[in-house]
């Protein structure tokens, strides 16, 4: 065989050897700037809007104040003001309700009002008021 020659297999095999990682640049910058790149068979990652979140961490501190009694401090809890503000106001409000019913009334006014004062805080996708709300 004669060198500086390559079969077309080889040649076929070079290409795709260094076609597909220059490719792949291409996908890593769009999803560095919002857009939505899928590879492979893998599931296009998830994720948790402002407002689930919000809902998620503002019912479990609410949970936790309810049992235990005591506030922390809303920024080691890693709420924001606004936030806190409603954890305060579903507490005392939860308080109340699991003197009347019980405690699944009151783990149900947690569920509820978290949900409802989140999608307030949340409603244009964003807090209002400055970061800190």
């Amino acid at each position: 065989m004669a060198t500086g020659v390559l079969r077309p297999g080889a040649a076929l095999a070079l290409v795709l050897l260094f076609a597909g990682p220059v490719t792949g640049c291409g996908a890593a910058e769009r999803a560095r700037e919002g857009g939505a790149v899928r590879t492979g068979s893998a599931p296009a990652p998830r994720t948790t809007s402002p407002q689930d979140l919000c809902a998620r961490i503002v019912g479990h501190w609410s949970r936790e104040v309810l049992d235990g009694g005591t506030y922390g401090d809303y920024q080691s809890m890693g709420l924001s003001n606004g936030q806190y503000e409603l954890l305060r106001e579903v507490v005392d409000a939860a308080r109340a309700e699991k003197r009347r019913g019980g405690a699944r009334a009151a783990a149900a006014l947690i569920e509820r009002d978290v949900a409802a004062g989140c999608a307030e805080l949340y409603r244009t996708g964003t807090p209002t008021g400055g970061p800190w709300q």
